[in-house]
């Protein structure tokens, strides 16, 4: 240790503060191809007394701070700047309370999502937010991104379940934000504000959530169609059609091959797009919706319907086997995805690039996936010469650069054509105000 890392351990319980260089450079970096810079060290905080003091030393000394969860991130949001501490939250994993009269949960930053919601399942509620890596994904994390998931499309992202925070500022002082209860207009949000600042305003360290009570009986659709305009016509007619799903999600062609080749999922050559559909008593009716389907399947069971869904989750580890992977979430109105979707088709083949697309469909948002060769540092020119021009499409569709990964440094050199320079200059100030001296993530998300 050198003298600053070691004044951060004098800090800290024992064992709080690892500097062995192999084990630093795990904490590092995020699921992304980013090159990470090199961290001074990693605090592994199990309270938010460890928190408290971590940033206390930091603003102290000037040194930056990177919070971190799981690591899952597909934006570079948490991945280390030079001279940083990582700030690992991931074992901070109590449930502090959850409860079925209020329909509450208080939680700790480094709780599975997953996790969270089959506790809430033992008293017939559900936490709504589920992440494609639910399984592994944390609740910080998800709250730092304002994470969505396949259930967006009825029940919302991760603001519409977040009630209120527990927050430590860059100076070690405790904001709590929001409240307990449904309703509440006091004051400023500042709930809402810090979900989806990726650790640039302050460090999270619990937060009351909203639960939902779970559905008693779901129906799962599956349907493939040869062409994937087809596809994304059809759910803009079950959502025409007020089904109210819970879930609506769209993979083409060449994600399905990617996990046919893995689990042999039994892919027929003319598929060309599958969708997945999930309501509450409307299963037949999203059936017959899917009229242009070449093939149509309805679960009869519980399993069958964990069986389909499973598909859809496969989607980012089956196009992870094909080679490095730049993830995008484009945003868009729901009525122009057939058309989102067919500029997305049209760029890959401009530029000669790989791009598997799944969608959470229901609301819009698209996660063109562009794959390249392993071993590069970054995408190749012509990877990064489609994104930009799907990004661009997005926008001038009345879309958003991202849905729910967030900013991070993967999308920065892009932001300032969705938020002009007005919107740049109160966010600058905005960080001003919650972190002064510029420690908490800094280089990210604006």
């Amino acid at each position: 240790m050198n003298e600053l890392t070691s004044a951060l351990a004098a800090a800290l319980p024992d064992g709080r503060v690892l500097t062995d260089p192999d084990v630093v450079d795990s904490y590092a970096r995020d699921r992304t191809f980013v090159r990470p810079g090199r961290p001074l060290g990693v605090v592994l905080a199990q309270s938010r007394d460890d928190v408290v003091a971590t940033m206390r030393w930091a603003s102290e000394h000037r040194v930056p701070v990177v919070p971190r969860g799981a690591g899952t991130g597909l934006a570079g949001g948490a991945t280390a700047v030079d001279g940083c501490v990582v700030l690992s939250l991931a074992r901070m994993t109590a449930i502090r309370e959850l409860s079925p009269q209020d329909e509450i949960a208080v939680v700790e930053p480094g709780v599975i999502t997953a996790d969270l919601d089959r506790a809430a399942r033992e008293h017939g509620l559900m936490y709504a937010p589920d992440p494609s890596s639910y399984e592994i994904s944390t609740i910080g994390g998800n709250l730092a991104t304002n994470a969505g998931g396949l259930r967006c499309v009825k029940y919302g992202v991760t603001r519409d379940s977040a009630l209120g925070l527990e927050v430590v500022l860059a100076d070690g002082r405790v904001l709590n934000t929001g409240r307990r209860t449904m309703k509440g207009v006091t004051g400023y949000d500042l709930t809402g504000l810090f979900v989806g600042s990726e650790g640039t305003l302050g460090v999270i360290t619990a937060a009351t959530l909203r639960l939902r009570r779970a559905p008693r009986e779901t129906a799962t659709v599956a349907a493939e169609f040869t062409s994937l305009r087809d596809a994304a016509a059809a759910v803009s007619a079950i959502v025409a059609a007020g089904c109210q799903p819970s879930l609506l999600e769209l993979m083409d062609r060449t994600t399905l091959q990617a996990i046919d080749d893995w689990k042999n999922i039994g892919l027929e050559p003319s598929t060309r797009a599958m969708l997945i559909a999930q309501a509450e008593g409307a299963a037949d009716e999203m059936a017959d919706l899917c009229a242009a389907a070449s093939f149509v399947a309805v679960s009869s069971t519980p399993e069958e319907a964990a069986e389909l869904i499973g598909i859809r989750r496969l989607a980012y580890q089956a196009k992870e086997r094909l080679g490095q992977c730049l993830v995008e979430d484009v945003c868009v109105p729901r009525s122009v995805l057939p058309e989102m979707i067919t500029k997305i088709e049209e760029v890959a083949v401009r530029h000669g690039v790989m791009i598997a697309t799944v969608a959470h469909a229901g609301d819009g948002n698209l996660h063109p996936v562009f794959v390249f060769d392993r071993g590069l540092a970054e995408p190749p020119e012509e990877v990064w010469a489609a994104a930009d021009e799907v990004f661009r499409a997005a926008l001038g569709l009345g879309g958003t650069l991202t849905g729910e990964h967030g900013v991070g440094l993967l999308k920065k050199r892009w932001l300032s054509l969705e938020t002009g320079p007005v919107a740049a200059e109160l966010h600058h100030g905005i960080k001003q105000v919650f972190d002064p001296l510029n420690i908490l993530n800094p280089g990210k998300a604006i």
